[in-house]
Parts: C-alpha cells; structure tokens; sequence
C-alpha cells in the first residue's frame, strides 16, 4: 500500500488575495483618518504661531505706543517683519502650511490672520483669525468671511 501524504508549504493565491483585500480595505479606512489628525495638528500649530504672533505685537506695541509699523518696510498690513511668515514657525519655510499676515494695525488695535497655503492639505481649512481684543475667529465653511458662530477656534 503506497500512500501519497505530500505536505503543502506557503500559501495559496486565494489566501494571498483576500490578505491583500483586507489590508487594502483597512488602509481604505485609515487614512482619511490619519488626514484628519494631520489637518487638526496643522491648525493647532497655527493657532499657537498666532498666539505667539500676536505677543510679538504687544512686544512691539509696548516699544512704540502702536500696533503700527509691524509690516514690511513699516507698513501696517501684510507679512510681519516682527514675527514669522508663516506656520509651522518651528520649521522651514519650506514645510508652511499657513501664511501669517497683519490685515489691519492702527495705534489701538490690529487683526491678524492665517490664511491655508493653497496646494497643501490645508488648503481647504478656513482662514483662522486673532484680533487685538482677544477675540478667535476660523472660518470653518471657507467662504471668505466669519459667521456669527465663527468666533472660536473649536468651532
């Protein structure tokens, strides 16, 4: 009596294939997620350069009585020559999410804004604001100016 016990190494094409769907399907699922968290962690960072932005305005204001003079060539809007250009300000210029500009600055007051680089994930994220006052703006539908339910930066 000859009996044929072959034994089988590896895996067949049918297991191959559905190990490689699964993968595919939980990747499907985790990256919008991993997205997400990215966008959220950029912002954050913006909204923390802001902060710090807007203490190199109260630096400067304490030095000459105005939020003026703060922009390029002692300008009143535009990019700062006080602070950072843009967010992440931690890292080079090359790695920007956000463009960092005075909208307006007079002798009492001042507007800051964080506007989204176009062609980055954020591009899509809304504009985020500081004002003198300590009031928070972001402009979460991204139409181009701040709703009444806006003014947070949780929103």
């Amino acid at each position: 009596m000859i009996i044929n016990s072959k034994k089988s190494n590896g895996f067949s094409l049918i297991e191959l294939m559905i190990v490689v769907a699964i993968v595919g399907i939980l990747a499907a699922i985790a990256y919008p997620s991993y997205q997400s968290f990215m966008t959220d962690g950029y912002r954050g960072s913006a909204q923390a350069d802001m902060l710090a932005f807007a203490a190199a305005m109260e630096r400067h204001h304490s030095g000459s009585f105005s939020y003026k003079g703060a922009g390029p060539s002692g300008g009143d809007t535009g990019a700062p020559t006080i602070f950072a250009s843009y967010s992440p300000a931690a890292e080079s210029a090359a790695n920007k999410r956000y463009d960092l500009t005075i909208v307006s600055a007079d002798a009492t007051s001042y507007q800051l804004k964080a506007t989204p680089v176009s062609g980055s994930p954020q591009a899509t994220d809304g504009a985020i604001f500081y004002f003198s006052d300590g009031r928070k703006g972001w402009d979460v539908n991204n139409n181009g100016s701040l709703a009444a339910g806006e003014y947070c930066w949780s929103c």
